[in-house]
């Protein structure tokens, strides 16, 4: 009798790494609320399939690193989303950081293998030899972006994917009752500089006030209005739909402080009852990314973001974690 053999049916392997999304993407939602539902799909964008139960990402990537080359340690645990490089410099003079259980210098090298520790705790080094990872959050009002708050209210990173051996560093922050776009890498050096004012990267928002506004209270914010903590303006300023009571705009600025754009708002006696970040510069909030949900950005554009800040970037070839949805 001849042997039957059961044939495995072949599947193609993953697509290609998600390119970054561009303004033409958000336009296609066409309302604020249509973005924030995730109800209008993105314009001839091939999505990548969502897992409705997703991989638990610290057990991916199990593979050897290629040995890399002694580098400044406080430049290491910058990449290894510790902190910034000043921040690691701070910690370092301040006799913080310990490497083979000796107190580390200001200026020393590590080399793979060296056990390193901050605040007592092990790190694991992240060598250059490795990409660092940047997601997209769509974060939901009635989250916090700290770890540590005495209130003990909801925050922002237990939504994120675990890692193991580093960190989740925000890039940036939204208020409590802010929702919309939060960027979050493994690099703190990254973090840094897409947080640093000489990069000037554009913060767009969409905003809901009660009420119009008028037009020479448009035009203030245009031209500057001086805040408790100096000059402050929108670079852009448009109308973005609404009825009745409600009325949306959309509106840009080349900084992130503390409340901005609220308390520009506030000062020509314009009231805001929605507020959603929808662009940090060149990453736009994707019309499916639904409020909670987490998505990992390519390889690719990850290789780009690093030359396009002048970071060293890994040769081709070398291990990087791939992109997914979660």
């Amino acid at each position: 009798m001849p042997n039957k053999t059961r044939k495995t049916p072949f599947r193609a392997p993953a697509g290609a790494p998600r390119q970054l999304r561009t303004a033409e993407d958000f336009d296609a939602a066409k309302t604020p609320r249509a973005l924030e539902e995730g109800t209008v799909r993105p314009k001839a964008r091939p999505m990548p399939r969502a897992h409705a139960t997703a991989a638990d990402p610290s057990k991916r990537s199990r593979h050897k690193e290629l040995p890399g080359k002694p580098e400044r340690l406080h430049k290491l645990l910058a990449q290894s989303g510790v902190g910034s490089r000043r921040e690691m410099e701070a910690l370092i003079a301040e006799g913080r950081v310990n490497i083979n259980g000796e107190t580390a210098q200001t200026g020393q090298s590590a080399s793979p293998g060296d056990r390193i520790k901050v605040n007592g705790r092990l790190v694991h080094l992240k060598f250059s030899n490795r990409l660092p990872r940047v997601i997209i959050y769509h974060k939901p009002e009635g989250e916090i972006v700290s770890r540590d708050d005495p209130e003990h209210r909801p925050n922002v990173f237990t939504s994120l994917p675990r890692i193991s051996g580093g960190r989740w560093v925000a890039v940036g922050r939204l208020d409590f009752n802010t929702s919309g776009l939060l960027l979050f890498t493994t690099s703190g050096d990254l973090a840094n500089r897409l947080m640093h004012p000489r990069y000037k990267l554009v913060r767009e928002y969409a905003v809901r006030i009660l009420g119009e506004l008028a037009d020479d209270a448009r035009q203030r914010l245009l031209d500057g209005i001086e805040l408790d903590d100096g000059l402050a303006q929108f670079a852009t300023f448009q109308e973005a739909g609404g009825e009745g009571a409600n009325h949306w705009y959309r509106v840009s600025l080349f900084e992130g402080r503390n409340r901005e754009v609220r308390r520009l708002f506030e000062a020509v006696g314009a009231v805001v009852s929605r507020l959603m970040r929808v662009r940090y510069g060149p990453f736009i909030l994707p019309p499916k990314l639904k409020r909670g949900q987490v998505m990992e950005i390519g390889e690719a554009d990850v290789h780009k973001l690093l030359t396009d800040f002048g970071m060293d970037d890994p040769a081709p070839g070398r291990p990087v974690h791939k992109p997914r949805e979660r």
